[in-house]
């Protein structure tokens, strides 16, 4: 089968054009920008992390420069989207719900038979959200009998309501508190959407055809992740779609690597950079697969609130940095949102030329990125490159 084979420098743009950071507003702005770019992503995974704004919140304000945070909250009550699992837990448009029934599926069935006491457990807190409507877990009684031991040391009726979510007889929406409020499917999912289970075939080139269209190249271990709680057949499926045309193997020239995919949508469009500033959440699409970063970015990244204190090199939680293809910094900052202060801990830049323009679009992403989290003042603590101080503290 031919290849198409591509320069680094191209790689990269389709893999931005995918992401939707190719340039500012990629999916416009406003409330219908954010449906689009879940619509088009597929999955924004959501995490509780709180130094600076939420993972799925970042996610969207990088892409959609107006974003209101409620917009999300809209989207869920309108019943646009839904939160599910794919390797994460995350945002997913309701047109895809039938896709999650495999893993609920899986899930129900690699659990199997429960003692007496926890399945008749669940099944109260099932009959109790069927009868009083949508519940959080503190409106189940304290049924905790030892001390808690830490943070995934769940009372029992949590358990309960984890255990019905994973399997699919309830749902789940959240509040800007971030709290789950769970209910019956029936609630959340509209009569129109498609609810059947779809076979091995259909899920697989789902899962394909969906992972592609965010990643926009990729390795079949970056695709198959995005099933991995669900036996799957992606690498047959894949075969056929490379057969079939469906899906383009890409070589890119200077990358000794494992086979690379594409939608063949990617191979002819034409995409410009404009060498937009975008300050990014470690959780974005783009940084999820370090590998990827190193291969075609030349960009070795981690988040390090996950590396022991001692081992750190840049902090707790940086925050990659990119200008038009380069990732040119890394920015640890935490913000006080009662004080109304972001302090950049340390603002790492790489070894890349840095022009006079970029540096401006760095500092001016700072800042918006200082107001998107609600504060008024920038606290920069330590830089290697001290000619963004004043393009910081200038107006």
């Amino acid at each position: 089968m031919k290849q198409i084979i591509l320069s680094k420098v191209e790689a990269r743009t389709i893999i931005l054009h995918a992401a939707g950071l190719s340039r500012r507003a990629f999916f416009g702005m406003g409330r219908e920008a954010v449906y689009k770019l879940i619509n088009h992503l597929g999955f924004v995974q959501i995490d509780t992390q709180y130094v600076v704004e939420r993972a799925h919140h970042h996610q969207i304000f990088s892409r959609i420069p107006d974003y209101q945070p409620e917009w999300l909250d809209e989207l869920q009550a309108d019943q646009r989207i839904f939160e599910y699992l794919t390797f994460a837990t995350g945002f997913i448009p309701m047109h895809d719900y039938r896709f999650s029934l495999p893993m609920k599926a899986g899930f129900l069935a690699k659990r199997g038979a429960l003692p007496s006491p926890e399945a008749n457990l669940m099944n109260k807190v099932l009959e109790r959200v069927s009868r009083d409507g949508p519940l959080g877990s503190t409106d189940f009684e304290n049924d905790r009998v030892e001390a808690s031991k830490g943070w995934w040391d769940w009372r029992p009726s949590k358990v309960a309501l984890e255990r019905l979510y994973s399997d699919g007889r309830l749902m789940t929406t959240r509040g800007r508190n971030l709290k789950k409020v769970y209910d019956l499917p029936m609630n959340i999912v509209p009569t129109e959407i498609d609810t059947t289970m779809p076979t091995a075939e259909e899920y697989a080139r789902h899962v394909i055809r969906r992972a592609l269209k965010a990643l926009g190249i990729a390795y079949l271990k970056e695709i198959a992740y995005y099933a991995k709680f669900v036996k799957n057949s992606v690498k047959t499926e894949m075969a056929k779609m490379v057969e079939s045309g469906e899906v383009c193997l890409v070589k890119v020239a200077g990358l000794e690597s494992s086979q690379l995919y594409m939608l063949p949508s990617y191979k002819s469009k034409r995409i410009g950079l404009p060498a937009d500033a975008f300050i990014l959440s470690p959780f974005d699409v783009l940084n999820v697969f370090r590998h990827r970063l190193r291969d075609f970015f030349d960009f070795d990244y981690q988040v390090e609130c996950f590396v022991p204190q001692a081992k750190r090199k840049y902090g707790y939680f940086s925050l990659p940095v990119l200008v038009g293809d380069t990732f040119v910094a890394r920015m640890d900052s935490k913000a006080d949102r009662k004080d109304k202060v972001l302090t950049i801990h340390n603002l790492h830049f790489e070894p890349v030329k840095l022009t006079a323009g970029m540096m401006a679009k760095v500092a001016r992403a700072i800042k918006d990125f200082a107001k998107f989290n609600g504060c008024e003042t920038i606290v920069l603590e330590k830089t290697n490159n001290k000619s963004l101080t004043p393009l910081i503290k200038k107006n």
